[in-house]
């Protein structure tokens, strides 16, 4: 029986240095972790619980480091980033030898952008595996009313660039919409600003307004709040900027649909 034991340990033993072995070349052969913007990590110096801090990586890959500043970490390791910040520390003469230990408190991710013409633009957990381009919006506090009727998400999917265009009043007019996709990790929402005309003239109120669809003449000499008395709805000029640059002027019919651009004058009555 002595024997047989010993045999079955010693099976054991190999079986589980062989598990321990395969393990450890599974996590050597993993790459390692670099930290990029919207990174929230915890930087701790040994025995220095002053120089302790928690940052967000910015945009352009840096953190601010009390009595350093600004410290690039974008596109690093965390065992290089430790490295940038002893560095640091040392060059303002604030430590000899500093031990720096980062601890990773947030992924990006985990994280979904939100840019541009909405209520509250940022980034956004992911706190589910389901959150769709509505929940997202929503979070944002929804467009603002200089915002577009479009937005476009772009990320990867299956290692690829991603991009889709969303039509934000489809998204809601239909539940559920097709349009309405699952968001990934990492994916930005992007709304641009609404397209614009200008009207100024013999116009009740002149300035910069929206373009709404289907917007014809009529309707954008309306939005200036009509012609003044001196002003004549039948004689208004239009200036139109071609994609060469080149503006053109014409006398529009008030079923002409208005573009994006368009500067409309309202001129004076004849009589």
């Amino acid at each position: 029986m002595p024997s047989l034991f010993r045999s079955a340990l010693a099976l054991v033993l190999t079986v589980c240095a062989a598990v321990a072995s395969a393990q450890t070349g599974d996590t050597a052969a993993a790459p390692e972790y670099k930290l990029g913007p919207g990174d929230a990590i915890k930087v701790q110096v040994y025995q220095n619980p002053d120089l302790s801090v928690e940052a967000r990586v910015s945009e352009s890959g840096s953190i601010s480091y009390p009595l350093v500043g600004s410290v690039p970490v974008g596109g690093m390791s965390i065992g290089a980033a430790e490295r940038r910040i002893e560095q640091a520390l040392k060059a303002k003469d604030i430590l000899k030898q500093p031990q720096v230990n980062i601890v990773l408190l947030q992924v990006r991710g985990n994280q979904v952008s939100v840019l541009g013409q909405v209520q509250k633009p940022g980034r956004f957990p992911l706190e589910t595996m389901n959150v769709r381009v509505s929940d997202m919006l929503a979070a944002a506090g929804g467009v603002t009313p200089g915002g577009d009727d479009m937005l476009v998400v772009t990320g990867t999917r299956d290692g690829k660039p991603f991009r889709k265009s969303i039509d934000i009043p489809a998204l809601f007019a239909s539940t559920p919409s097709a349009d309405d996709i699952v968001l990934a990790p990492g994916d930005t929402l992007y709304v641009g600003k609404a397209p614009t005309f200008y009207i100024y003239g013999e116009a009740q109120r002149p300035g910069t307004y929206r373009i709404e669809r289907g917007m014809t003449v009529l309707q954008a000499l309306a939005q200036g709040g009509g012609p003044t008395p001196r002003g004549s709805g039948n004689r208004l000029r239009l200036n139109r900027t071609l994609p060469d640059g080149t503006v053109v002027q014409s006398e529009p019919r008030l079923t002409d649909p208005v573009q994006p651009g368009d500067v409309l004058f309202v001129r004076e009555s004849l009589f």
